[in-house]
């Protein structure tokens, strides 16, 4: 029993790289490394082949403003075009999230095409091939930076396996009227007894609680309502969470000398970590990618590695798809959602490409 136990995680990242200090965010710090590694690697390429090292710098800017617009208005017209339509201020909240890499994608190729009619000496497929291996990587640390923020993630696991994604609830307790100090969501060792088997796994919120003017009587009352009302009756903690609606709040209140300590025993919903699948194949992507660059790239017929890249990154996209949490209520009714939709035509353009490239290879070693 207690090696089931240890067969789920409770994940309850701090966002902040640094505690105390929220501005800076592990997605943000990811997503700038993304940038910043590519354009280094972007630039050993150049220097390999025989290019203009600056024209990196040139490069980076079109590849960075491709990216956020492309990635913002790609999930503006695939998801939610009525609601940022009517809305138009909102498509500038990009820091409130909703951003769609198939939009990513689609804009890079436009600008990488912008960028290529006004740089003489590399053609178009010369510079997508380079740029198409530094994307993946780029890829892998955005997913990364979404597990830190406990977002996209995956469906239930129907198992004592997975992820239980804790940290939407921490969020709805620490807007309760209560002088919370600390809240922090951990598997406890003691309920290994409570598993059966069916996702639905024994989670512990430790709370700190400043004493203020509470009795103990009055914090229990409070503390009996309000977090039994956060953990059921929100859309976020039904979704994560496995609150018994009808039980009371089970949970234990500490006096102590500078507060009290509430540990509140529920129970969570373990979540495929899709993030952490979609990120190591991107990550294998960019290491073939790379590899095939670095042995073949006096050989590589232009456009074979972004045909392998659209078949590959996309094609793991519609497989991980299947694992994935619904992301917008008319995807309901849907076979296939969107995300799968949009990577049917990429990896069919990667097969096309793949062909093409292939062939051109072939007639180039005869002759």
């Amino acid at each position: 029993m207690l090696e089931s136990l240890l067969s789920y995680v409770v994940w309850d990242p701090n966002q902040a790289v640094f505690s105390g200090f929220d501005r800076l965010r592990w997605y943000s710090l990811l997503f700038a490394l993304g940038f910043i590694i590519s354009q280094q690697i972007m630039v050993y390429f150049f220097r390999k082949e025989g290019q203009n090292e600056a024209l990196v710098d040139k490069l980076t800017i079109y590849m960075v403003l491709a990216t956020i617009i492309g990635a913002r208005l790609g999930h503006v017209l695939f998801y939610e075009p009525e609601k940022y339509l009517s809305n138009p201020i909102d498509i500038l909240k990009v820091w409130e999230g909703g951003l769609a890499s198939h939009g990513a994608a689609i804009a890079i190729l436009f600008a990488l095409w912008l960028y290529a009619k006004r740089t003489p000496g590399q053609s178009y497929l010369w510079v997508v091939d380079r740029i198409v291996i530094v994307t993946a990587l780029t890829g892998a640390l955005i997913r990364f930076g979404n597990l830190m923020n406990s977002e996209i993630g995956g469906k239930d696991t129907g198992t004592d396996s997975g992820f239980v994604f804790a940290r939407d609830a921490e969020e709805l307790l620490e807007t309760l009227k209560v002088p919370f100090e600390t809240i922090e969501a951990y598997k406890p060792d003691d309920r290994s007894n409570e598993l059966q088997g069916n996702g639905i796994v024994p989670v512990n919120f430790e709370i700190k609680i400043n004493k203020g003017n509470f009795s103990k009587e009055d914090l229990t009352s409070i503390l009996e309502k309000d977090i039994k009302y956060a953990l059921t009756q929100f859309r976020s903690s039904q979704e994560y969470l496995a609150e018994p609606v009808e039980s009371p709040l089970n949970f234990d209140l500490l006096e102590q000398s500078d507060g009290y300590l509430v540990t509140v025993k529920t129970f969570g919903r373990t979540k495929y970590p899709t993030q952490i699948y979609e990120a190591l194949s991107y990550f294998v992507i960019f290491l073939i990618l790379f590899a095939l660059w670095s042995k073949y790239k006096s050989r590589l017929p232009e456009g074979l590695l972004l045909g392998l890249f659209l078949i590959t990154v996309f094609g793991m996209r519609f497989v991980w798809e299947f694992l994935k949490e619904v992301q917008v209520d008319f995807e309901q009714s849907m076979q296939f959602n969107m995300g799968q939709l949009l990577s049917i035509p990429l990896v069919i353009i990667g097969i096309i490409l793949v062909g093409r490239a292939l062939k051109i290879g072939i007639q180039s070693e005869k002759s």
